[in-house]
């Protein structure tokens, strides 16, 4: 899970997801937006393989990435565990000031 949020700390890498997330696209496709080389594309998709959040299969020298949202889930699943607690936490620290002062 380390590798996912990883991955998702830079914004390239999340503008890459979000494109992935409306389909499939070319390493050149994913690129595009941004103003980077080639190689730095490749390295940021390379990232994001390792993180199992893409997958790339190629044809040719054209290669072909393809969003996993499996990895996002699991990091998901486990936000919102930890969310529960300290809201749940946070909100028995609010009532505990919100009491008037005992003597």
């Amino acid at each position: 899970m380390d590798a996912v949020f990883m991955a998702l700390a830079d914004a390239t890498r999340r503008g890459m997801i979000h494109r992935l997330s409306e389909g499939p696209a070319t390493i050149g496709e994913l690129g595009r937006p941004f103003a980077i080389s080639k190689p730095a594309v490749t390295k940021h998709v390379k990232m994001l393989e390792r993180a199992g959040l893409v997958t790339r299969r190629k044809d040719g020298r054209v290669h072909h990435c393809k969003l996993n949202a499996k990895p996002m889930k699991e990091a998901e699943d486990w936000i919102e565990k930890h969310r529960k607690f300290w809201e749940g936490s946070l909100d028995r620290l609010a009532s505990l000031l919100d009491e008037p002062e005992r003597e």
